[in-house]
């Protein structure tokens, strides 16, 4: 990687040197005699290498004067002011002059390119420590974001199966509360239906001889619990049952309806099948 900064500032400062000493030869050579303007040649070349191999070993060092790369930058001006007024004295090749004057500086720009990546240069084992953290933060970066995805995915695997099991739940009660609907409609049906009575009484007149209530089909409600007492308390007569039924019916104004008054009979401790206790309740009615 050295080589690629340093072998075109040694090339372009070798170029600039030989176009630098040609052009004073040249220049110089009418003017006086060619020793002469060979050594002012030299002289020129020889200070730019100087203060360029002084620059070095200061950088070497870990050094930098600001007082040789002036004096170096000022060798490159004076090449690179030969190489114009060359250029501009010129008849024949004007042009061509003046599209080299330009490289004593480019030289010069070349070595400071050169003492910027020294000064910024790593060994190798330094590169590879820092190739090792950027490759070790883009595995976590690709981990993570395949987490991500994952957790993602799942979460949205979830959502499908608990939206797909609500939708269920929501159709099986929809069709439930139908069916349970339907059911008590011909229930109401039934009840409300002139026949039902007389149908019922016919099928139970055996067992209640005598006593023709109006059967009445169940009601939609609560479901109210029979107490244990109510269970084991003695049978009553039919004109128990009634005075009963009368004393609790009237024990508050207005009369209790039949589902209070049934309430309150199994809570004291009475004891009566729902049919014979709807009976009592229509004799005293």
């Amino acid at each position: 990687m050295k080589a690629k900064t340093v072998l075109p500032a040694v090339a372009m400062t070798a170029v600039s040197m030989v176009l630098t000493l040609a052009v004073v030869v040249m220049w110089l050579g009418t003017a006086v005699p060619w020793p002469v303007a060979l050594v002012v040649g030299l002289g020129i070349d020889g200070g730019w290498l100087a203060t360029l191999a002084y620059e070095r070993r200061l950088a070497a060092q870990g050094d930098h004067s600001h007082v040789v790369t002036g004096v170096g930058w000022c060798f490159g001006l004076v090449a690179a002011g030969v190489l114009v007024a060359h250029a501009l004295t010129s008849t024949g090749s004007a042009g061509a002059w003046l599209a080299v004057a330009w490289l004593p500086i480019a030289a010069k720009a070349l070595w400071l390119v050169h003492g910027l990546w020294e000064r910024t240069a790593l060994t190798p084992a330094a590169l590879e420590e820092i190739r090792g953290i950027q490759q070790e933060a883009r595995d976590e970066a690709a981990v993570a974001r395949a987490r991500l995805r994952a957790e993602a995915a799942t979460e949205e695997t979830r959502l499908a199966a608990v939206t797909g099991a609500g939708a269920r739940v929501a159709r099986v009660q929809a069709k439930t509360a139908q069916t349970l609907a339907g059911a008590w409609s011909t229930l109401e049906a039934a009840r409300a239906g002139e026949e039902t009575g007389r149908a019922l009484t016919s099928v139970t007149a055996r067992v209640t001889p005598g006593v023709t209530p109006r059967w009445e089909l169940p009601v939609w409600g609560p479901v109210e619990p029979v107490s244990a007492p109510a269970l084991e308390g003695p049978a009553l007569s039919d004109e128990a049952l009634d005075a009963l039924v009368e004393e609790i019916r009237h024990s508050q104004i207005p009369a209790l309806s039949y589902r209070e008054m049934a309430s309150r009979f199994r809570a004291a401790g009475h004891s009566a099948s729902e049919v014979r206790l709807r009976a009592a309740w229509k004799r005293v009615a």
